[in-house]
């Protein structure tokens, strides 16, 4: 369910006072972990963190203009949502899938989403080691190298596919 109010105030007021204090107690938590390249505001309906074009002037290539998200938090139907841009590398899935095992707690974790209901169902611990582990310019670097991978991907030729042999007729 994405949100159309254009100020985090205006968003956290619209929610349930549960997932209200879910939220803000996350937003608390990020507010004090990200660095301080990071801004926060609304992207795409939920509150975001995100590396601003002052930083990062190409922005979000989807979306020319807008700032380069980094971590989104939202309230969904059934409870909430942490995108952490990150989590689709190899090694900062390991180490959330190996944090929150070795916590106890139960991962929900899709490409880089990682949904949760309260608060305490998350590592956060280990959730602000996955986050210093790819500051916000260790981001841009990589997302600026997966766009670039993408961009020679499209723009190579393709191989050519090799002419099969024509069979000679069967003689009767």
């Amino acid at each position: 369910m994405q949100s159309k109010a254009t100020t985090v105030m205006q968003y956290l007021a619209e929610l349930p006072a549960d997932r209200r204090a879910t939220v803000e107690a996350v937003r608390a938590f990020l507010r004090a972990t990200v660095d301080r390249d990071v801004e926060e505001g609304m992207q795409y309906g939920m509150i975001g963190f995100y590396v601003p074009l002052r930083v990062f002037p190409a922005g979000y290539h989807a979306s020319p203009g807008t700032p380069l998200p980094y971590i989104n938090l939202a309230a969904q139907k059934h409870g909430c949502s942490l995108y952490l841009m990150a989590a689709g590398h190899p090694a900062i899935e390991r180490l959330l899938r190996e944090g929150f095992a070795r916590a106890g707690k139960r991962l929900d974790l899709g490409k880089s989403c990682l949904r949760f209901k309260r608060v305490e169902d998350l590592a956060l611990d280990v959730i602000a080691e996955a986050i210093r582990r790819v500051p916000s310019g260790e981001w841009v670097k990589r997302y600026e190298a997966a766009r670039a991978g993408a961009h020679r991907a499209k723009t190579r030729k393709p191989a050519a596919t090799p002419r099969r042999k024509r069979r000679a007729p069967a003689s009767r």
